[in-house]
């Protein structure tokens, strides 16, 4: 791996399994990758849409944290939901609980499905390296 790609990981690492890094830093910026409402143990967080959505904005708190950065280092956010039209002022609303001006740059997504059944949010960002 080049001295200026470096990969991120909590412990536990939730993603290993699948192959896929947490995060990767490179150049400065730090590529997070999406976030479910799942638990340490890959378990997905029991009581619906706004349950899994904070979930997903803890485990990207935590994957960013193990890099050295924080929600406040996000410049852009991919949020990919289930329903759009049932789940928009939630949607709102962790925005407003996680994040904070200048908000970062973002895109919402309507998805037929994610990775696991039973996910209704996953939630990936952009953030620059400390």
């Amino acid at each position: 791996m080049s001295e200026r790609i470096e990969k991120i990981a909590t412990d536990p690492d939730w993603y290993a399994p699948y192959r896929i890094s947490q995060a990767i830093k490179a150049n400065g910026v730090l590529y997070v990758s999406g976030q479910a409402g799942i638990d340490e143990q890959g378990k997905t967080v029991p009581g619906g849409f706004l349950e899994q959505g904070r979930q997903a904005f803890e485990n990207l708190r935590k994957v960013l944290a193990a890099a050295g950065a924080d929600l406040t280092d996000v410049v852009r956010v991919g949020i990919f939901v289930r329903d759009m039209a049932a789940h928009l002022d939630e949607l709102i609303k962790l925005r407003e609980e996680f994040l904070s001006e200048p908000y970062p740059a973002d895109t919402l997504v309507e998805v037929s499905s994610l990775a696991q059944p039973d996910w209704l949010i996953e939630v990936e960002v952009t953030a620059l390296a400390r």
